[in-house]
């Protein structure tokens, strides 16, 4: 009974990520879990020190969930979906492009974004849920880190998503490797998938901007639904992109720079080039949550253990954690704290030690080349994103497969439409 309970929890837990807002999180938690059990001393001291917790949002019918309860049918929800062959997502009105083959026959299922071109993927007027976003495009690692997603939630003027489109999707480097996550799902070829839902109550806005050099084909398909019941405190989902190439010497890169506002951390990819020889991932993970200021609530042991891991990196993906790639002094890890939550109320800043290990030293400091998209809701207004790095840092120093050239453009000889997928036996980059 008590596994049935925990793995019910943990289904609970994934599949109301973003529909049951923050505090309700909570609520549902003690809810569903049945604890009556008081705060430990040390529980009680860090209560005092931060004051009460905000008090639970109240609700009154739940909310359907499509994923736990996929028998229900009358959910008063409305499926939508947009993407070029369907632009506004309006009932009715997909494959109504023509085609050689007539109209309605694939007449509008992708389209070539120039270089400083921004494109809008979609403007949904609310209430809703994005639920799948899907998308492919060029295979040159430039391009998928010169390729800027950005999404704006509520009419925010500033986005709450700015990242590059690899990093975003899954991989850091512009190194595509078919793996799955509870969050992502990447195809040998590029078939890009991410998972996590997007409430919004009133708007939401996302662009796509190719800030390289080469033109891109871009595929794409937003899956949303309308009429979704969200509390006045749903957190949004935000996601940053960070760069240190290299890192400083004794200065702890941050994964998510100061937050001033109610949320919960998700995770986030992270990309490692090791600049120099010897074990680079001695590194903790440190968490500065509601007040803690020299030494953090949430500390780790060790960089692969945060992912996971132990005893090094290896390439394996997993559902909440593990490394999509390795390979050389490349490494692109990940962790997704799904079933264990990270919360805040007031405040938030994490960052990851620069240490490394040398034989017969013992613990050093390191500087190599780090990069992240973290993963966040937070409920709007919220601050502006730290800058991005621009398009001349994001790109430095990508990885490249073995006789590769570094400025290739897409595969220009292939069938039109599909100019960017290599042959099935290519390497894939």
């Amino acid at each position: 009974m008590k596994r049935r309970t925990f793995l019910r929890n943990t289904a609970l837990e994934i599949a109301t990520l973003a529909g049951t807002g923050l505090a309700g999180l909570n609520a549902a938690s003690l809810e569903e879990s049945g604890s009556t059990t008081g705060p430990t001393p040390q529980e009680s001291a860090a209560r005092a020190k931060i004051g009460p917790p905000a008090a639970p949002t109240l609700r009154g019918t739940p909310a359907p969930d499509p994923l736990r309860e996929p028998f229900l049918l009358n959910t008063g929800l409305q499926t939508r979906s947009i993407s070029f062959e369907n632009p506004t997502g309006a009932p009715g009105q997909g494959g109504k492009a023509a085609s050689a083959l007539g109209v309605g026959r694939k007449g509008a299922a992708s389209r070539t974004i120039q270089p400083s071109e921004t494109v809008g993927l979609c403007d949904i007027e609310g209430p809703g849920m994005i639920r799948h976003f899907w998308m492919t495009t060029s295979r040159v690692a430039k391009s998928l880190r010169a390729i800027v997603v950005r999404a704006y939630w509520d009419g925010q003027a500033h986005p709450s998503i700015e990242c590059p489109l690899g990093d975003f999707m899954g991989f850091a480097h512009g190194a595509v490797t078919a793996y799955q996550s509870a969050v992502h799902s990447v195809g040998t070829n590029r078939g890009l998938n991410l998972w996590l839902q997007m409430p919004f109550a009133k708007r939401a806005r996302i662009t796509f901007s190719n800030e390289g050099r080469e033109p891109v084909i871009l595929f794409y398909q937003i899956d949303y639904t309308l009429g979704d019941k969200l509390p006045h405190d749903v957190g949004r989902l935000h996601v940053l992109f960070r760069r240190e190439n290299p890192t400083t010497p004794k200065q702890d890169f941050e994964l998510l720079p100061q937050r001033r506002s109610a949320g919960r951390f998700i995770g986030s990819v992270v990309g490692i080039r090791a600049l120099t020889a010897g074990w680079w991932g001695e590194g903790e993970i440190k968490m500065y949550l509601d007040g803690d200021k020299e030494f953090p609530s949430y500390c780790g042991t060790g960089t692969e253990d945060y992912a996971g891991l132990g005893w090094g990196v290896q390439q394996t993906p997993y559902l909440y954690n593990g490394s999509s790639f390795c390979d050389s002094n490349f490494f692109s890890i990940y962790r997704w704290y799904l079933p264990d939550p990270i919360y805040w109320q007031k405040e938030c800043r994490i960052a990851i030690q620069q240490i490394g290990y040398e034989k017969g030293v013992g613990l050093v400091n390191r500087s190599d080349d780090w990069s992240c998209a973290t993963f966040w809701y937070e409920q709007v207004p919220s601050a502006p994103l730290p800058p991005m790095p621009d398009l001349a840092v994001r790109i430095a120093d990508l990885w490249l497969p073995a006789n590769s050239d570094p400025n290739a453009a897409p595969n220009s000889n292939a069938v039109p439409g599909k100019s960017a997928i290599p042959d099935s036996n290519a390497a894939v980059h």
